[in-house]
């Protein structure tokens, strides 16, 4: 059974940083490329960042790009957040992408498969 847990959110100051986790259980994770997505509350869930499989290789959405890193290492997947902004507070979410490579559906929910439960970040003075 494809889990995956989130943990490593919290409240944090503005140019603050975090470092999420997520442990992958249930599948190998090196089959897939796995991507990070988060969601404001009355909004839509969106990718930000995806890391495939092969190579390392990622995408990052243009809000976080620059500040936000992904990484992985033997059944975990990792998002570096540094130079945090108020418009950084959502739910942010692991989940595992259909495909071993990311592509530019990174960005789009459908492009996942299974998902973590979720992890609040909040940035605020």
């Amino acid at each position: 059974q494809v889990r995956l847990v989130e943990f490593g959110g919290g409240s944090v100051q503005p140019g603050g940083s975090l470092r999420l986790s997520c442990e992958a259980s249930g599948f190998k994770l090196g089959d897939y490329a796995m991507g990070w997505l988060r969601q404001v509350p009355g909004q839509e869930r969106v990718g930000i960042s995806c890391i495939s499989s092969s190579d390392d290789s990622t995408y990052y959405a243009d809000s976080v790009k620059g500040r936000f890193t992904s990484s992985r290492d033997k059944n975990m997947v990792y998002l570096q957040m540094n130079n945090l902004k108020p418009e950084d507070t959502a739910v942010y979410y692991c989940a595992r992408f259909m495909l071993a490579r990311c592509s530019g559906s990174y960005y789009h929910t459908q492009a996942y498969d299974s998902w973590g439960q979720g992890t609040q970040v909040t940035v605020a003075s």
